[in-house]
């Protein structure tokens, strides 16, 4: 059997083209490169998964490959230190690096030396290491990686030149997966990609990792159904259903429909959560300047704007409200699965008719 490669691996990147989301720094990097403009010391610094240790390998690679008339024939693999802040935060573990860092490079013109997760250095290595940082060998490159720059000590940071990555956005992340996706021959539904890419909250790396444990799932078909029973997440089509109700007045329904969700082993304070962020984006598909607000899929969408039309305008807007509250109270409440029974009654009640008194008590 082949060893496996995850997503992740095998498609990483290898070119500053190829990086997801993150264009304007590529492109800075890139010119910096080719303008002769680079500093020193970097600091790549961001959330995880945006590709801040790509970037840094991408980098390591195309700086030796710009001072080399030969470059395809060299290998600068031996230009390249990688350092794991975290497992080698000692002092004693920065003294061997800045020794390493004083003997100029066999092949090439530099030596890049790339720390991941630098803010995991003691207080004694981050002063091991100033003197070099701010004064370091003309062949020398240090990139600094991490996800956690408040962290970093002011007078590291002001020896660097930073680097900000940005959280990579559903749509980057979901053509992404498109791609990957076609490579691969995976067929999959559009609504369901775009919820791996809510799920993985700007991480391409988590949106990679969901992607493969989805593919093993579904046998190589990722649909709404396989996405919504294994990442244990209400479809879309729940709350459809359960807003349905609260239009038609029908308590029992929507009461029943909760017992069944509460069965499933859901949360009643996420689906409540999750009904005021529903009736949230039924309010911004009831207008079309506001429709693009609307973060879901094309099908979903479509679902979203004829829903919106049938939604009475003050029973939305009291409903985020009533939903809100529900959501604040839960935690202090004793007995939690009747607020959100009440908040469902109240909802319910705001499309019955000749219901003044208890549209005025849903909002006190």
């Amino acid at each position: 059997m082949d060893n496996y490669v995850v997503s992740a691996r095998k498609y990483r990147p290898q070119t500053f083209d190829e990086v997801v989301g993150q264009e304007v720094i590529a492109k800075t990097l890139e010119h910096a490169i080719e303008n002769n403009h680079l500093a020193q010391a970097l600091l790549f610094c961001g959330p995880r998964g945006v590709g801040k240790t790509t970037c840094a390998r991408i980098l390591a690679r195309k700086i030796n490959e710009s001072t080399t008339d030969d470059s395809k024939d060299s290998d600068f693999a031996f230009n390249i230190f990688e350092l794991d802040a975290a497992s080698n935060n000692s002092v004693d573990d920065i003294r061997s690096l800045v020794d390493q860092v004083r003997f100029p490079p066999q092949v090439g013109q530099y030596k890049v030396y790339i720390i991941d997760e630098v803010h995991m250095l003691s207080n004694q290595a981050f002063n091991a290491f100033l003197k070099t940082l701010e004064e370091p060998p003309a062949h020398a490159i240090f990139i600094l990686a991490t996800t956690e720059k408040h962290k970093i000590i002011p007078t590291i940071l002001s020896r660097c030149q930073i680097y900000d990555f940005k959280r990579i956005s559903i749509i980057d992340i979901k053509n992404h997966l498109k791609k990957i996706a076609a490579q691969e021959n995976i067929e999959y539904e559009d609504d369901a990609l775009h919820l791996i890419a809510q799920k993985a909250d700007g991480a391409l790396r988590d949106a990679l990792s969901i992607f493969d444990r989805l593919v093993t799932f579904g046998n190589g078909n990722v649909s709404m159904q396989v996405v919504t029973e294994t990442l244990n997440v209400l479809d879309y089509e729940t709350y459809f259903s359960v807003t349905q109700h609260l239009i038609g007045n029908e308590i029992p329904k929507v009461l029943l429909q909760l017992e069944e969700i509460l069965q499933k082993g859901f949360d009643a304070q996420l689906f409540i959560s999750g009904l005021g962020s529903h009736l949230r984006d039924l309010l911004v598909a009831k207008h079309a300047e506001t429709q693009s607000l609307l973060d879901v899929g094309e099908k979903t969408a479509q679902k979203y704007l004829k829903q919106a039309q049938i939604c009475n305008l003050n029973f939305l807007l009291q409903g985020i409200e009533i939903c809100n509250k529900a959501d604040i109270d839960y935690k202090n409440s004793k007995n939690q699965r009747l607020t959100v029974e009440l908040a469902l009654m109240q909802l319910a009640s705001l499309t019955a008719e000749d219901n003044t008194i208890l549209k005025k008590k849903s909002l006190e």
